[in-house]
């Protein structure tokens, strides 16, 4: 265990209680929103290191006590058992942990091989995800949609937040950061006329949504088209260029966005979206450069590259990173993904502890 990182950890949430307790901080909502965020995430590690310090403060006193009066000796038992716990609990809690767990996502799902299968598949994983955030309280915005004839996506960006700070720091990405990968869909489906089992795909891609402060961009950089947005199967919606596409020219990262009325609203959004794609780009490089680096989310909707497949005649779901199974596919699809969600938490936290930190990103 690192004194060293423990006293530093315990003296930023001191200040960081300080700073709350100012009311002028609350007067910049944005950086109330930061300040107490971080101050979630060390809410548990201050709270271990005070049990760990009274049960040390303890045991003295009960040894003590046994000295003068032997029926303290269980007592100062117990209290001994008891520490290797409360050691271990606090040096899980030092192990650093993803700098985004306390923040709010944007998924973004695009249908891949399979037609117009795909596209209903990837409505599926939509609504999957919506209903479990509605589970979690969670606040739900489609921030840009492409809508396929059948009534699927083909592709759609989805914003998905925590009402307030997130208890012990774990926001949205802290569960759904996993979801990042090809998902891929084996059943009938509704256009196969001879009762054939298809196999299709879609990606998520999942992306911590970042805030001013995080990254920084300069206009200069971007190149801003408008043109007019359209619906399924090219139908125009629009009689005006409403629709924005955002090129960040350094990067080549390219955003659009067609759901608003106004294409102020449309450059809005688009901006969201890149700031969080900018933000796992320079991620991705800051861990390049650490040769620490996770692998990427799977970007291709290929369908040997799945890390889950949803299985409709077994109603079976399984996630290929960690050999999870389970015969709840109806209720994983109405947004009980706990299960699978836990397992690979699980599976984090144990390769944490082992050292590895690419064991769930493989």
């Amino acid at each position: 265990m690192s004194s060293e990182r423990l006293a530093g950890l315990l003296d930023e949430y001191a200040e960081l209680e300080k700073r709350l307790a100012d009311p002028a901080i609350h007067a910049d909502q944005a950086t109330a929103r930061r300040v107490g965020r971080r101050y979630a995430e060390l809410v548990p590690l201050h709270k271990a290191a005070a049990e760990l310090e009274q049960a040390r403060a303890d045991l003295v006193a009960a040894r003590e006590l046994a000295a003068e009066d032997a029926s303290f000796a269980g007592e100062a038992e117990s209290i001994a058992a008891s520490l290797p716990v409360l050691e271990e609990r606090l040096a899980e809690l030092l192990i650093p942990r993803d700098p985004h767990d306390a923040k709010d996502v944007i998924v973004e799902i695009k249908a891949g091989e399979g037609g117009e299968e795909s596209a209903l598949f990837a409505g599926d994983l939509l609504r999957m995800y919506t209903r479990y955030a509605e589970r979690h309280g969670w606040v739900t915005e489609v921030i840009d949609a492409q809508d396929s004839d059948l009534g699927g996506v083909k592709d759609v960006s989805l914003a998905i937040k925590t009402k307030g700070v997130p208890d012990g720091g774990n926001g949205v990405w802290s569960r759904l950061k996993w979801e990042g990968g090809v998902h891929r869909v084996q059943r009938v489906p509704v256009t196969e006329s001879q009762g054939r089992i298809h196999t299709s795909a879609a990606g998520v891609l999942v992306l911590p949504e970042a805030e001013d402060v995080d990254v920084t961009i300069d206009q200069n950089d971007l190149r801003i088209d408008v043109f007019r947005s359209s619906g399924p199967g090219g139908q125009s919606v629009n009689t005006t260029d409403s629709a924005v596409r955002i090129t960040h020219l350094p990067t080549g990262i390219v955003v659009s966005c067609q759901n608003e009325k106004s294409q102020l609203q449309n450059r809005e959004q688009a901006m969201r979206i890149l700031r969080a794609r900018l933000l796992a780009n320079a991620q991705e490089q800051a861990d390049a450069a650490a040769s620490d680096a996770r692998k990427a989310q799977v970007r291709t909707v290929d369908r040997s590259e799945r890390i889950r497949t949803y299985n409709f005649p077994q109603n079976r779901i399984t996630d290929h990173r960690i050999g999870y199974t389970a015969y709840n596919l109806d209720l994983a699809l109405a947004g009980e993904l706990d299960g699978v969600l836990d397992a690979l938490t699980e599976a984090d936290r144990a390769a944490r502890l082992a050292g590895d930190t690419e064991l769930t990103r493989r």
